[in-house]
């Protein structure tokens, strides 16, 4: 690996929709604890490994402490109570993990999926909630790729009411990605991930464009001798076409970057002040959100916000109430129910991810296309908003597994997501 890609190899760590598999156990306990602490337990944003296990543990609830952010406003007015109706009979749900394991309970899921805190709403009401680790009911987790999702719905939102069209190509939208890959792609193929870039995400390789990607959002000021872009909207202007859009699915965190960079030019707020103003604000949020920002504050649109697992929460429930809480319609439901249909099922499968077979992506949200149609956020190493419509039911999992690919946890936890959704169907509704 590059001296270069050794200085930004941590940041493209927490930047992308994917990471280096880690092996090693981890825990919170005892990092930067002291004043000072110990040498040997301190995390610096410089370390190489601090969004690794052992610091993984640490680091997923501390991000403001390393790196600049903005702000996502919550409002003035008092947090929106929750309902609680908790049941303790959760845990002891039993599933048959999809990788041959042994028979394994709710509660064993969370210990074996290195779950920070996992909240579960059913009806609306708070019906399990449990915190390990970094986190606690106050604490903001980051939650990685989740992050596109937000992206994608405010992508879907802004189609749904008329200020764009999915069908413009993304030059004319941002003129100055007119010469780029992204150039002559439509926005739906954008919000899709169905782009034909020339862009690899292979963390094994030192001369892949996701260490210089990762360098460009950097906040720190660059190694010497680099004369490259800087910030993350300097990056996407650089990016080349491989193939033909709309053909195949394709993960690539930088489609996110150039959906937040469509969104701040068609409404001139960037994504953190447009979901401050038209979601947190009105959410009844208990904390202001966060993104990580690179060195001229733009948001990263495709990993770097941070919440609350309550606010979280209250975020999937609007989402299964279809837009509207308190009568408001926060966002219009036609999005959400253009999120919920899904994509193009065979666009898909050519990605090849493993596990998740007949399901598609669409406007950044993972759609099942089960008999309950669930819809999900996912992130890497463990975040999850699952949505189940059928079971009336939001699963919210904050996690610092220390395999960052989804693949690792999936035989785990897609079985207990739905023998949970089974079991609540068959809870009597609550007076």
């Amino acid at each position: 690996m590059s001296s270069i890609a050794r200085c930004t190899g941590a940041l493209a760590l927490a930047v992308s929709g994917f990471a280096m598999a880690q092996s090693s156990p981890q825990s919170a306990t005892g990092w930067m604890e002291g004043f000072p602490p110990p040498e040997d337990r301190l995390i610096r944003f410089t370390d190489d490994d601090y969004f690794a296990a052992p610091k993984l543990g640490w680091t997923v609830c501390h991000f403001r402490e390393l790196m600049p952010t903005v702000g996502v406003h919550a409002g003035t007015s008092a947090a929106n109570e929750l309902p609680y109706a908790l049941d303790p009979g959760i845990d002891k749900i039993v599933f048959q993990p999809l990788d041959g394991r042994d028979e394994m309970t709710w509660a064993d899921a969370f210990e074996a999926n290195h779950t920070d805190g996992l909240l579960v709403l059913h009806r609306g009401r708070v019906v399990y909630e449990r915190y390990a680790g970094c986190l606690d009911e106050s604490t903001l987790h980051g939650v990685m790729s989740v992050t596109k999702s937000l992206t994608g719905l405010i992508g879907e939102t802004l189609v749904a009411e008329g200020t764009l069209n999915e069908q413009d190509l993304v030059g004319t939208l941002v003129p100055e990605l007119a010469d780029s890959a992204f150039g002559d792609a439509t926005l739906r193929q954008v919000l899709d991930m169905t782009t034909a870039l020339d862009y690899s995400e292979d963390y094994a390789d030192p001369e892949a464009d996701v260490w210089t990607y990762a360098l460009a959002g950097s906040p720190l000021p660059p190694p010497e001798g680099y004369e490259g872009p800087r910030g993350y909207f300097a990056f996407l202007e650089t990016v080349e076409k491989a193939g033909e859009h709309g053909d195949a699915f394709g993960y690539r965190t930088v489609n996110s970057d150039a959906l937040g960079w469509i969104i701040a030019r068609a409404t001139g707020r960037h994504v953190a002040d447009w979901l401050g103003e038209r979601v947190w604000s009105k959410l009844g949020a208990e904390r202001e959100a966060f993104f990580t920002v690179d060195s001229i504050g733009t948001p990263f649109a495709g990993g770097g916000f941070n919440a609350t697992l309550r606010d979280l929460g209250r975020l999937g429930q609007l989402l299964l109430d279809g837009g509207r809480l308190h009568g408001e319609a926060l966002l219009p439901a036609a999005a959400i129910e253009r999120i919920r249909r899904g994509g193009s099922r065979s666009a898909f499968a050519k990605a090849g991810f493993g596990g998740l077979d007949g399901w598609s992506y669409r406007s950044m949200w993972w759609i099942s296309h089960d008999d309950h149609g669930a819809f999900a956020a996912r992130g890497v190493h463990g975040q999850t908003i699952w949505i189940d419509p059928t079971a009336d039911m939001v699963i919210v999992r904050l996690a610092s597994h220390p395999v960052a690919a989804n693949a690792a946890n999936d035989p785990t936890s897609l079985p207990a997501y739905r023998a949970l959704a089974d079991y609540l169907l068959e809870t009597p509704a609550a007076p």
